[in-house]
């Protein structure tokens, strides 16, 4: 019975690491579709300011 105990109890080395890049890339995936539109105009705003400086630097 002990031995049984120490099977279930025993945790394997490395799958709390598991665990937790699973759950970062959960949060990260559920942070993406609900900030989808925030994201999108955030990136483009960086995209044109970008290319507006690009421009001015080589223009």
């Amino acid at each position: 019975m002990k031995s049984l105990k120490k099977v279930l109890i025993k945790k394997s080395r490395g799958i709390d690491g598991i665990l937790v890049t699973a759950g970062l890339c959960i949060i990260a995936l559920l942070l993406c579709v609900v900030l989808k539109d925030s994201l999108t105009t955030f990136i483009t705003t960086i995209v044109s300011s970008l290319t507006t400086k690009a421009t001015t630097i080589l223009g």
